[in-house]
């Protein structure tokens, strides 16, 4: 997420020193100097940043689309350059403090509790309706949040403030009441107490009790409304924050019931592709440069969009096991109107299906002019790719079984009665064959392949043929999609890999 930063900087003509944990962090390459400091040692950018000020002539320290805004405020102030304040941005970092500011400025927010363990959490969902979630206040990605339906679900509770306190930086969780309703995601800079929006996206949220980002969509297709109350209400919280020259970014929910609500506002610019690709694609603004002119304390430039596209980005996830070979990923680049392609795996590395945003496999982002376009040149790129996993892999094999993962929906659910029938007949006879209505079956999978063409892949990726087919591999596939029925294959068929 820091390498468009990395390139607009350059482009701007500024040195670009870069700092984290991990001594292989893909931006390194791009960079000019390199500190391995941990990100949350505040005290060890500051001192950082200090050194670059006197040595190099230092003129900003930025961050896009992680949650070190704090880091960022404290080291900025430290080496005497502009930024945010550091009471603000830990403010925007600390869901506790958020929620406190809203509910002081007014600002319509979720109501909450804070808790620290099991005893408290309980307490909390005794004096909330259901469904609450359960969240980490200090974490990013999704990672730890997860909502429960019913007070009686105390075994649940549990688990889910174990994990949620687990994935905190300071072992602290919240629980608050659940809105309903779609999300957006917006950008916002601020220079001199001046807010311009730059950008709203459709949200795409699946798979309860997590909440796992499938992709996104700018601009909004939502009435407009709609999007002129989402807008008002994170201006609200922009300012209830104490954010006065930066950048902001916003998860801002609509509720059918309560009208817009903030979700959390970020003393930052976007991550998940947003700021830094599909925004730029949508509107030809380069956003990541306004931000670093303001961080370096010059105004943010022509904020005025000069092409109105339509960008969608779209994310593949995988079933649990080991992969051995990802494909078709120049394919997936090959696809009119797709932009990018990212592929967070490779061969060896264990997959999950996801509970997080960092879970994901790839991300693929188009552009056009038209909506529906972009959205379909994107899809279809995701289609293009197979993670293929380890045959015989016993996470793989517990997932099809329905062992694991049980809240995960199953791939494809049959829309066809004598296709189930069909299915059941292959597991009395132990015969293989097609499904005798595939060509009317009106199923697609999670990323909206359907299922006459995931038989299709199948078949072109491992020469199986109807005879391997058997009521064992319509299982596999209808519960893991195109991944869980070649799976079947490559670990039961005699003509596997």
């Amino acid at each position: 997420m820091q390498i468009p930063a990395i390139k607009t900087a350059h482009n701007m003509g500024y040195r670009v020193y870069t700092a984290d944990v991990n001594p292989d962090a893909p931006g390194i390459e791009y960079a000019d100097g390199f500190c391995n400091i941990d990100l949350k040692d505040h005290r060890g950018i500051a001192d950082e940043a200090v050194r670059l000020r006197k040595d190099e002539n230092l003129a900003a320290v930025f961050t896009a689309g992680t949650d070190f805004s704090s880091t960022v405020a404290y080291a900025a102030t430290a080496a005497g350059l502009p930024g945010i304040d550091y009471t603000t941005a830990m403010t925007a970092s600390n869901k506790i403090l958020m929620r406190r500011a809203f509910r002081e400025a007014g600002v319509p927010s979720p109501e909450f509790y804070p808790v620290r363990n099991v005893e408290e959490a309980l307490e909390a969902c005794m004096n909330l309706d259901f469904p609450v979630v359960i969240k980490p206040v200090d974490s990013m990605g999704a990672r730890g949040v997860v909502r429960i339906n019913r007070i009686e679900d105390e075994s649940g509770i549990i688990a889910a403030v174990e994990t949620a306190v687990a994935s905190s930086r300071s072992s602290e969780a919240i629980v608050e009441e659940f809105i309903d309703g779609p999300e957006f995601s917006l950008d916002a800079l601020v220079y001199d107490g001046e807010i311009t929006i730059c950008g709203i996206a459709d949200r795409h949220i699946y798979f309860p009790p997590y909440f796992i980002e499938m992709g996104h969509t700018i601009p909004s297709s939502a009435p407009e409304e709609v999007q002129a109350a989402v807008i008002d209400v994170f201006i609200r919280g922009i300012k209830a924050i104490g954010i006065t020259s930066g950048a902001a970014k916003g998860d801002i929910k609509y509720s059918y019931r309560k009208g817009a609500m903030v979700g959390e506002i970020a003393a930052r610019l976007s991550g998940g592709f947003m700021s830094g690709w599909t925004f730029p694609y949508q509107s030809g603004i380069n956003l990541t440069e306004a931000a670093l002119n303001i961080a370096a304390g010059r105004g943010p430039g022509n904020l005025k969009p000069h092409r109105r596209f339509v960008s969608a980005e779209r994310a593949a996830l995988s079933i649990p096991g080991r992969v051995i070979a990802v494909t078709g990923i120049e394919d997936a680049r090959g696809v009119e109107f797709v932009k990018d392609v990212f592929i967070h795996i490779k061969a060896g590395d264990s997959v999950v299906f996801p509970v997080n945003n960092v879970q994901k496999c790839a991300n693929c982002i188009s552009a056009a002019s038209d909506s529906d376009i972009a959205a379909a040149a994107a899809e279809e790129a995701v289609r293009k790719l197979v993670i293929r996993l380890e045959p015989g892999n016993p996470q793989t094999e517990e997932f099809l079984a329905g062992g694991s993962f049980r809240w995960a929906p199953d791939a494809y659910v049959l829309t066809k009665g004598s296709n189930m029938a069909y299915i059941a007949e292959l597991a009395e006879t132990g015969a293989g064959g097609m499904l005798p209505e595939i060509e009317h079956e009106a199923a697609v999978d999670w990323h909206g392949m359907g299922l006459k063409q995931a038989v299709s892949r199948i078949t072109e990726l491992s020469q199986a043929g109807p005879e391997d087919m058997t009521a064992g591999f319509w299982k596999a596939l209808l519960r893991g999609g195109l991944q869980g029925g070649l799976w079947y294959i490559d670990t039961f068929a005699d003509n596997r890999i």
